[in-house]
């Protein structure tokens, strides 16, 4: 993928994350063409190309400097955008790190998996979004601001926790049940009004973005290449999924056809079995780097 080199004033400031969505980020870069490239413990990386300037932030940190336009385009989780209720520019999901956010208490809290009626302790990381759940549930109860390992608070220092949940492992580990889901969340790319609203900026942030969804589209699909005779071709056809028509071509002697296409990676494991059945031979499966539509 080609960025297109900038002057200073259009020099594009990105925000990577630091933390729990980290290192997905930083494959899919590296996966794009942009490795970054780190010195040590410095938190102003860079990457092999011109015109951005990089500054590793925590997610919550980068919601708040794109809001105010400190940063043109940064990484975060789309629970921390509700959180702060941050209006931005949402350019691309990439699926990465989903999680939801969710309210839990103890097991023996609950009567039928219900909530009792007093007053309760809600700890959380959100508090918007906490109080805002509280409200909704018409709870009576008092909320406490947690900084990290809220699973830990119940049953001593709070009744109910609001905080992510992805396996439900860790919730389970304490004995913790869910009550309610609040929303799903995945890390998402994000941009400032004030950059999308500058033509040079813009530009280069959407060349940004058809890399990273190239590499996106390519994950979710493995190449898959086949040989068939001619008159067996139509019973191929109709069972291989594909972006649009798949590439077909003669084999050399003209005694059969070569058939290549890019299928989803959820089909794979019944599509082998189909593909031979209707003659198929010569199945090779590869992987993709990068799709552009």
């Amino acid at each position: 993928m080609t960025y297109t080199d900038t002057n200073q004033t259009d020099i594009i400031h990105l925000a990577l994350p630091k933390g729990r969505i980290e290192q997905g980020v930083l494959d899919l870069m590296s996966d794009a063409g942009l490795a970054v490239r780190s010195g040590g413990r410095s938190y102003r990386p860079h990457l092999p190309v011109p015109g951005f300037e990089v500054k590793l932030l925590k997610p919550q940190n980068i919601v708040e400097m794109l809001a105010a336009g400190s940063r043109d385009v940064g990484f975060a989780g789309a629970d921390w955008v509700a959180e702060k209720d941050a209006d931005l520019v949402e350019l691309l999901d990439t699926g990465l790190d989903a999680v939801e956010l969710v309210a839990a208490a103890p097991g023996s809290l609950l009567s039928d998996g219900a909530l009792p009626e007093r007053r309760l302790t809600v700890a959380s990381e959100y508090q918007r979004l906490s109080l805002s759940w509280i409200e909704r549930r018409s709870l009576t109860a008092d909320f406490v601001r947690s900084y990290g390992a809220t699973e830990v608070f119940p049953p001593e220092d709070a009744d109910v926790i609001v905080d992510i949940k992805a396996t439900g492992e860790t919730l389970s580990a304490n004995g913790l049940t869910v009550v309610d889901q609040l929303m799903g969340s995945s890390t998402r790319l994000y941009a400032s009004w004030q950059a999308m609203a500058t033509p040079e900026k813009k530009v280069a942030i959407e060349s940004l973005v058809l890399g990273l969804e190239s590499v996106l589209e390519a994950r979710r699909r493995v190449m898959v290449e086949l040989n068939i005779s001619a008159s067996l071709l139509e019973g191929v056809i109709a069972v291989l999924p594909r972006m649009r028509e798949p590439t077909i071509s003669s084999l050399h002697g003209e005694e059969g056809l070569a058939v290549k296409a890019a299928v989803p990676r959820p089909d794979l494991p019944g599509l082998i079995p189909k593909l031979k059945e209707r003659g198929a031979t010569d199945i090779v499966v590869s992987q993709l780097e990068q799709i552009v539509p």
